[in-house]
């Protein structure tokens, strides 16, 4: 049995930080990392069932098209996505009341929908990007065991391009949901690898008052290639979303509308019409339009 310390729950037993019983998730999932685009993609939907908030976590399931989908906000960083993910799991294949894993395994759906700046001056902004990978720069991930679901290949050709200081911790690349990939993809997506830090500043590259371990580093990345596939983006979830869904056996897919190209010094003239643009396309491809 799961000790009470290990698996919180609140006074009604919902998971402890969604707030959340099992009944008020649907098996397709959309995470955001704001609070406040929830609505903005739930503003699209039929109708709504069910509401809920704690924290920056919110939470709204409803139906669009005749599709049960839920919209969660995670906040931001690998940390969130650690909390989130592992409580999503505990409500579809852990039994609350008796705290005892299930015997049969629900697989959910996540895609998360993002925005974020492209590493590489052919990706406009505008566009959209599908993560094929995602390589974690945060050590979240090292805390599980991790060798069967991550790819050392990739892992070791990136440590060695960029000669990374082993002394940040190991970096981890896990592959998304080939299932995910085939229902979203389109010849209008750019894919690669997305990069994700553990924060915004130092380990994005970003320079105020404090130097950093690595001035190079994202010029590093900018021309690191395996197999033909570049990194394409940095951000702070998607490496972490792959690596525990692929741990736990979910599908994970990370989507991100392309708002800055940091190798042009460009921004988005509209990024609001940039972002709703991807959320009616994923929609329409989960519900099967």
């Amino acid at each position: 049995m799961i000790q009470n310390s290990e698996l919180i729950l609140n006074p009604d037993g919902s998971v402890y930080h969604l707030n959340l019983l099992p009944e008020h998730i649907a098996h397709d999932i959309i995470f955001v990392g704001d609070q406040n685009r929830v609505e903005k993609i739930t503003q699209f939907f039929d109708s709504i069932e069910y509401s809920t908030q704690k924290r920056e976590f919110k939470t709204q399931t409803g139906i669009y098209k005749g599709k049960r989908i839920s919209v969660m906000s995670t906040g931001i960083g690998p940390d969130n996505i650690d909390i989130v993910v592992n409580e999503l799991d505990a409500l579809v294949n852990i039994d609350l009341k008796t705290r005892q894993p299930k015997e049969e395994l629900t697989s959910l759906n996540i895609i998360r929908i993002g925005t974020s700046g492209s590493l590489q001056a052919d990706i406009p902004v505008d566009s959209f990007v599908m993560s094929k990978f995602g390589l974690g720069l945060d050590n979240m991930l090292r805390s599980y065991l991790i060798d069967e679901v991550s790819n050392a290949a990739i892992e070791d050709a990136f440590i060695h391009h960029t000669n990374w200081d082993i002394k940040k911790g190991r970096p981890y690349a896990i592959a998304c949901s080939e299932a995910l990939e085939k229902i979203i993809e389109s010849d209008k997506i750019f894919k690669g690898i997305t990069a994700t830090a553990g924060g915004f500043y130092g380990p994005q590259g970003r320079v105020l008052r404090l130097n950093i371990q690595d001035e190079e580093l994202n010029s590093k990345m900018d021309n690191f290639s395996f197999n033909d596939e570049r990194i394409t983006n940095l951000e702070m979830e998607t490496a972490a979303i792959y690596g525990l869904s692929a741990l736990l056996g979910h599908n994970a897919l990370s989507l991100n509308a392309i708002i800055a190209n940091r190798a042009t010094g460009t921004f988005s003239e509209d990024p609001y019409k940039a972002v709703d643009e991807l959320i009616t396309y994923t929609l329409n491809k989960l519900a099967g339009n």
